[in-house]
């Protein structure tokens, strides 16, 4: 079998690797069409995928509208070169493509789609299959397949992900110190437009309560003032799991990181417009307890919270047994995946409705 994987996101690298990993090492073959977008392509490399760098997004409406053309024309190149069967991605383009070639799409998203407007109104009537978490309360139908996982899960899983402790001494922090890692997001994505989360004034408030209990570490995409650059986190990108794993807090505007700390069992705050609005950060919070969204007019409260879950005596612990709650309810979503992908189509039918 031939796979072609299109990303445009960090997070969704992290999403299929371990997938195409296991794909490449049973005998298929598996092509990456990628975006030049934060670190994509350095974690592209670092795993040894083979993969193509494509088109780029600008800002505004009429610029996504433009290199949607331009990357539908060159996904369909791909596809008429490396003959695919399977394509898929959290990607509108593999949708579009699919309609005028023989290579079936397989579309992946955790965001509901009354959040994702843009892109699920261009995707998801086009896609050969579509496939979220079950915990999201859309329903497209039958070629709608929902599994009981969150994509985090598909490499943030004991399964795949065994925490490394030498991050801390790579990070300068003693065994038993305490740390934050707060992680501030550009809202640059077409979802992200007229959203908003940690303003500047509200960042230095925050390292300024955080510092009396521990280290302070940014990660940030967005530019920040010259204040802020001694806290900024100094590890390879495919370092930060481990560091989010190890972290007394995570905080933060970023949905996919939230996640990603709850997952793995650290406590997560999240602060932005989309708090209340999506499904798997909302039973992440309010069945599992394992993060807290409020939105940036609720900076109080947000604050009062922190210092009340920093006063909790055993708080890491609590946490740990929480996300082994979690575990208990979801799946691998890597294997469900290698065995989905494998036996495609049969599989549609076995899992659809």
């Amino acid at each position: 079998m031939k796979l072609l994987i299109d990303v445009n996101h960090p997070a969704h690298v992290h999403l299929f690797k371990n997938l195409a990993w296991e794909l490449v090492s049973k005998g298929h073959e598996v092509l990456w069409a990628a975006r030049p977008r934060d670190i994509v392509e350095v974690l592209l490399g670092r795993y040894g995928f083979e993969y193509k760098m494509l088109t780029s997004a600008k800002p505004g409406y009429i610029n996504m509208a433009k290199e949607l053309v331009e990357r539908n024309f060159k996904i369909y190149k791909l596809v008429k070169d490396f003959e695919p069967s399977l394509m898929l991605g959290t990607s509108v383009c593999i949708a579009h493509v699919s309609l005028v070639t023989k290579a079936r799409s397989i579309v992946f998203n955790e965001d509901d789609a009354d959040v994702a407007k843009t892109f699920t109104a261009l995707s998801y009537p086009f896609a050969d299959t579509i496939c979220t978490p079950d915990c999201l309360k859309d329903d497209f139908g039958r070629k709608h397949i929902k599994y009981p996982s969150y994509h985090e899960l598909a490499y943030l899983h004991p399964n795949h992900f065994s925490p490394d402790p030498k991050i801390m001494e790579k990070m300068g922090i003693s065994e038993n110190k305490k740390y934050f890692i707060i992680r501030l997001v550009s809202f640059r994505a077409d979802h992200d437009i007229g959203q908003s989360g940690i303003s500047i004034g509200m960042g230095r408030r925050l390292i300024s309560e955080l510092l009396r209990y521990g280290k302070v570490l940014i990660t940030s995409e967005r530019e920040l003032p010259p204040e802020f650059e001694k806290y900024r986190i100094r590890i390879p990108p495919y370092e930060m799991h481990n560091a989010l794993y190890y972290a007394t807090m995570f905080i933060g505007d970023s949905q996919t990181m939230a996640a990603e700390a709850a997952v793995l069992g650290t406590p997560a705050i999240r602060c932005n417009t989309f708090v209340g609005r999506c499904s798997t950060l909302e039973e992440l919070e309010h069945k599992y307890g394992l993060t807290y969204g409020f939105l940036p007019n609720d900076e109080d409260k947000m604050f009062v919270k922190i210092v009340e879950l920093l006063n909790r005596a055993n708080l890491k612990q609590e946490w740990q047994e929480k996300r082994e709650g979690m575990l208990k309810d979801k799946i691998d979503l890597t294997e469900w995946m290698v065995d989905f992908i494998e036996n495609y189509p049969r599989s549609f039918y076995n899992y659809g409705r």
